[in-house]
């Protein structure tokens, strides 16, 4: 048996705005934006085709609002990981993308935790 965890659902307030960010600032692909009436799906994909999708999923209800930005309870849940972490950690803050750090170098690999416009609290990380 093969299996793949194909996407991630990532709550945001509003579809356009978490395009805009991810696709337009970060340079991910956008593949899929599919109007569905009251709804959109929505799949965004890290440039490379590598990885898990996120599917940019619009808050409906109060619940769902509340958890904008802290579907982790506040913990790094998503990991973007580059094949060269200057070059990615220098495009990005020159996109205006927040780094709550400075690059540091663990075991693993080098790393540094940013926020998207949504508060979603990410790393970056190039293994080691």
């Amino acid at each position: 048996m093969t299996q793949a965890i194909a996407a991630l659902a990532l709550v945001v307030p509003d579809y356009d705005a978490a395009i805009r960010f991810y696709v337009d600032v970060m340079g991910f692909d956008l593949a899929e934006d599919v109007d569905q009436g009251r709804k959109r799906w929505v799949r965004v994909s890290p440039p490379g085709g590598r990885g898990a999708s996120l599917i940019l999923a619009r808050a409906e209800t109060r619940q769902q609002n509340r958890r904008i930005g802290d579907q982790s309870g506040g913990r790094v849940f998503l990991f973007l990981e580059t094949d060269d972490f200057d070059r990615d950690h220098a495009s990005m803050q020159a996109a205006g993308v927040v780094f709550e750090e400075a690059p540091r170098q663990e075991p693993y690999g080098k790393v540094a935790i940013w926020r998207d416009p949504f508060g979603n609290r990410w790393d970056l990380l190039q293994r080691a």
